[in-house]
C-alpha cells in the first residue's frame, strides 16, 4: 500500500512539471476543459457544412442601426391611396349617414346619396347636400334649425338597415352567425335561395371575394329587382368612395329554385343558404350539387317550419345531419352618467311650524326612457367611499328598454355520405 501511494505522488509531480506544465508551474488547461463561447458550442453541434455556414454569417458585417434607418427613410414610400385606404373628403355620389342625437338617449340615422343640387330633411332642420360634399367624415354639422348631425360613411350592416326593403330583411346579427356555420372563405361558391332586398347577398358578396361567386335565385319578379338595385347602388357608392373597386360576383336569377335543377347541376358549391318559406322543397334539388361535408344554413321565422324541415329530411331521407339550431340575442345595455336634480320631494314640503328640524331630503329615483334622475342627497352619498376613487359623478348601468326581438331560427344542415348497403 505504501509503494502504491509513492508511486502516484511521483506521477502527480513528474505531470506538473513536464510538458503540461504551463510556465510559472501552474498547469495547463486541457483541450476539453477549454471555454466556449454559445455560438462555438452550437457549431460543434452541427455537421461540417452546416457549421461553416453559421462561421460564415457570423463573421459578416453587421449594418449599424443608424444605417438601417437612413435605408428605410430612403425607401420608396408606398401612397395611402395605392394600398387601398379611402380618401378624405366626401364626393358626388357616394353614401353619407346622418345621426341626429334626441332625446332620452336615441338617435336618428339618416341616409342618403350626395348630389350637388339635392337637400338632407331631418327633424332637426335641413342641410344641403353642398354643405357636406367636400368635408372629412367625422364632422358635425349644424342644419338650417341649429341642430347638429354628425356625419359619416355608412358600414354594410348600416346600409343593410337602412335600405329600401320589399320583403322582411336578414338581420345582419344573423347573417353574421350563418356566415360562421357555413365558413365561408374567399373563392368559394354558394348558392342563394330567396334574395329578398339583397342583405343576403351583399355579405356574401363580401365573404367569398374577387374570385368567389354568389348565385341568387328569387321567385317573385318584384323582390329579384329590388335585390339588384340594392346591390347595385351600393358598388356604385363603394367605388366613389373607396380606391378598390367592389367585387361584381353576384348572379341575380329570376326563378325557382325547385325548378332549376338543370342550372345547378353542373356547378360544385361549397355551401348553400335558404331563405324561403318551403326550404324542404328545395333541398332535393340542391343537395346533389353541393360538396361533401358542405353545409346548408336554413333561415326560418317560426320553429314549426323548423319541425316541417327536420320531418321531411328524415321522411326523404336525405344527406343531411342537423347539427345546431339557434336563436341570435343581443341585450343592449345603457351606461351613462346620472344626472343631478336639486329639488325636494313633495312629500316632504311642511312648514317650520310644525317641524322640529328641518326636513331632510330623501331617495329618489326617476326612469324618463333611457335616463336616470337622482336627488341631491344620493349624488353626495354615492361620493363616499371607492366611488370618489374611480369617478366623480354616479354612473347608471343597466339593460335598455329598448330591445332587439326575435327575427329567426337558424338551421345548421351538413351534407354526409351515407354508408352503402
Amino acid at each position: 500500500m505504501r509503494a502504491w501511494r509513492g508511486l502516484r505522488r511521483s506521477l502527480s509531480s513528474a505531470l506538473s512539471c513536464g510538458d503540461g506544465a504551463a510556465p510559472g508551474g501552474r498547469p495547463r488547461r486541457r483541450a476539453w476543459e477549454t471555454s466556449l463561447s454559445p455560438l462555438e458550442r452550437v457549431r460543434r453541434l452541427l455537421p461540417p457544412e452546416e457549421a461553416a455556414e453559421v462561421g460564415r454569417c457570423a463573421a459578416a458585417p453587421q449594418t449599424p442601426p443608424e444605417e438601417e434607418e437612413e435605408a428605410a427613410a430612403a425607401a420608396p414610400q408606398v401612397p395611402l391611396e395605392a394600398a387601398g385606404a379611402r380618401p378624405g373628403p366626401f364626393r358626388a355620389g357616394e353614401l353619407a349617414l346622418a345621426e341626429l342625437r334626441r332625446k332620452h338617449n336615441t338617435t336618428l340615422k339618416l341616409l342618403c346619396r350626395l348630389a350637388a343640387g339635392s337637400v338632407l330633411a331631418s327633424p332637426g332642420g335641413l342641410l344641403p347636400h353642398r354643405d357636406i360634399i367636400g368635408q372629412l367624415p367625422g364632422q358635425l354639422l349644424r342644419t338650417s334649425a341649429g341642430a347638429r348631425l354628425l356625419l359619416r360613411r355608412p358600414s354594410l350592416e348600416e346600409y343593410v338597415l337602412l335600405m329600401p326593403r320589399g320583403p322582411t330583411i336578414a338581420y345582419p346579427k344573423d347573417i353574421s352567425a350563418m356566415l360562421m356555420m357555413m365558413d365561408i372563405h374567399p373563392g368559394d361558391t354558394v348558392l342563394e335561395s330567396g334574395s329578398g332586398s339583397g342583405a343576403m347577398s351583399l355579405f356574401l358578396s363580401r365573404a367569398v371575394g374577387p374570385k368567389g361567386r354568389v348565385i341568387s335565385y328569387e321567385i317573385r319578379d318584384d323582390h329579384h329587382r329590388l335585390a339588384k338595385k340594392n346591390y347595385r347602388h351600393w358598388r356604385a357608392a363603394w367605388e366613389i368612395g373607396h380606391t378598390e373597386e367592389w367585387p361584381d360576383n353576384v348572379d341575380f336569377i329570376l326563378k325557382d329554385i325547385s325548378t332549376a335543377a338543370a342550372d345547378v347541376k353542373s356547378v360544385t358549391l361549397d355551401a348553400i343558404v335558404l331563405d324561403m318559406l318551403n326550404p324542404q322543397s328545395a333541398l332535393p334539388v340542391v343537395h346533389p350539387s353541393l360538396k361533401q361535408g358542405g353545409v346548408c344554413a336554413v333561415y326560418l321565422a317560426n320553429i314549426t317550419q323548423v319541425i316541417d324541415l327536420l320531418d321531411r329530411i328524415r321522411t326523404c331521407k336525405l344527406p343531411f345531419l342537423c347539427e345546431r339550431i339557434i336563436e341570435v340575442t343581443h341585450r343592449n345595455w345603457l351606461v351613462l352618467p346620472a344626472k343631478i336634480k336639486n329639488c325636494k320631494s313633495s312629500q316632504m314640503v311642511e312648514t317650520q311650524e310644525n317641524t322640529e328640524e328641518p326636513p331632510q331630503k330623501e331617495y329618489e329615483e326617476i326612469h324618463i326612457q333611457d335616463q336616470v334622475v337622482l336627488k341631491e342627497s344620493e349624488y353626495n352619498e354615492s361620493l363616499s367611499g371607492d366611488a370618489e376613487t374611480y369617478c366623480s359623478v354616479p354612473y347608471v348601468a343597466r339593460p335598455s328598454y329598448w330591445q332587439d326581438a326575435h327575427s329567426a331560427f337558424l338551421t345548421k344542415l351538413r351534407k354526409f355520405r351515407p354508408l352503402l348497403s
